[in-house]
């Protein structure tokens, strides 16, 4: 086949390969010159993503992947286009489809009778058919679901591993009619070489970005509970991540873990399409994220109730990621962090092996190199980078705030530190202030 891949980022760029990989003629479309010029040369502008440089590197030197800035003349040379292209919210949490209208221009101005357009890109309900349906059909003049197929298919992947999920996890796929549905089956067992069964074709475009929806909002709220779960039996003295782990021992139950934050392009992003009026304005979502969002704050509280006010003090936060491992900050929790710290007074000090200090300077925020002297540290982002840190080699440094659950509190004891984690008891039972 051949394959046009629309957005070549985190999650296109690897879609595009495996396409290649699996013997088709990809093209790669993006408007940003330095990434198709990189690509084309067979070097990943997208850092962290395990097996993508060797990957890349074979399909160029195959010649089964090109790159361009053409969108238009790419699909109109191809069997298939597949848009990856993201949707954003603004500050309000309104959905912004710039992007991916320009995109669905590009894409309708090549559309040929028989063509298969698929929308990967996570979608508010009604999206492919209401939105982007009409808009190629202007553009073409081609009718969906009569001239050429329409379909929508959520990717399921998670950056740092995308190979592995796209090995593993069941693709879901929709049409605005059947014969799209089954079009959109049918390419990705032969685009991916998956087996039927590995294929769940939807009754339609809106159950399968609803099913979408349903799985990020999930975690969302689950996580929610979890965080509202530590802070429940922190204020008691109880330890919430054996609580939880024991009640996960029952199948019925499935916690996920507390933590300082929820960050990423999807967690966070995603359920705001369930909550506004045009959404039917769930409830159980909008909740979820007002606690999700409520645990930077929570932290700065932990760290005053141990260390006392914070005015004038140094907190260091390691992790400006969104999470360990991968070099993304959107929706970090260190953003909410830094505020937070910032508007008790603290000056706060960031962190982060994937990034260089321009890049954090960039983000309005002080880096700081290791160790660096500092009041307290907040592990944000469980990078591997932090797994054999040294606390007593921390100049001044009298609390360390487990963000993640990720440190062995006795491990931060044998330095003299103090030990916080979410769900772990705030304060230990029979202290005070740090001295």
């Amino acid at each position: 086949m051949r394959i046009a891949v629309i957005g070549l980022g985190k999650i296109g760029l690897p879609l595009a390969v495996a396409y290649a990989a699996a013997g088709h003629q990809v093209t790669g479309c993006d408007l940003n010159r330095q990434v198709v010029d990189a690509v084309n040369t067979g070097r990943s502008p997208v850092t962290g993503e395990a097996e993508l440089p060797e990957r890349l590197a074979a399909a160029i030197s195959a010649g089964r992947l090109l790159a361009t800035t053409d969108t238009t003349t790419a699909v109109a040379a191809c069997d298939a286009a597949i848009v990856i292209v993201p949707v954003v919210v603004d500050g309000r949490g309104e959905v912004d489809y710039q992007a991916i209208d320009a995109a669905t221009e590009d894409i309708g101005r090549g559309l040929k009778p028989g063509m298969l357009v698929v929308y990967e890109t996570t979608l508010p309900v009604g999206a492919t058919r209401d939105r982007f349906g009409p808009r190629l059909a202007g553009l073409s003049g081609l009718s969906p679901g009569r001239d050429f197929h329409l379909a929508f298919s959520p990717e399921r992947v998670s950056s740092g591993r995308i190979f592995a999920d796209l090995a593993t996890y069941p693709k879901i796929v929709g049409g605005v009619d059947p014969p799209s549905g089954a079009r959109a089956a049918a390419f990705y067992q032969e685009a991916l070489g998956l087996p039927a069964g590995r294929v769940v074709v939807l009754p339609d475009t809106e159950t399968a970005e609803f099913a979408k929806l349903v799985e990020t909002t999930y975690r969302d709220v689950n996580i929610a509970l979890a965080n509202e779960f530590a802070r429940f039996a922190a204020a008691r003295g109880i330890d919430a991540h054996a609580a939880i782990a024991a009640a996960n021992s029952q199948p019925y139950s499935h916690v996920h873990q507390p933590g300082v934050g929820v960050g990423g392009h999807c967690i966070p992003v995603y359920p705001l399409f369930l909550i506004g009026a045009g959404a039917g304005g769930m409830t159980l979502p909008r909740a979820a994220r007002a606690v999700n969002d409520s645990m930077a704050a929570y932290a700065v509280e932990l760290l005053t109730e141990s260390l006392g006010n914070l005015e004038g003090r140094t907190v260091l936060i390691l992790g400006l990621a969104y999470r360990g491992g991968v070099k993304e900050a959107a929706f970090s929790s260190t953003h909410l962090l830094v505020e937070g710290l910032r508007a008790v007074g603290a000056r706060a000090l960031v962190n982060d092996p994937l990034f260089t200090d321009d890049e954090i300077r960039a983000h309005g925020y002080e880096p700081a190199t290791l160790p660096a002297a500092a009041d307290a540290l907040v592990l944000q982002a469980a990078h591997a980078e932090y797994e054999a840190l040294d606390f007593a080699a921390f100049p001044g440094c009298r609390a360390v705030l487990d963000g993640r659950g990720a440190i062995r509190p006795e491990r931060v004891r044998a330095a003299g530190m103090r030990y916080l984690g979410i769900g772990r008891a705030g304060v230990v039972r029979g202290e005070g202030h740090a001295s």
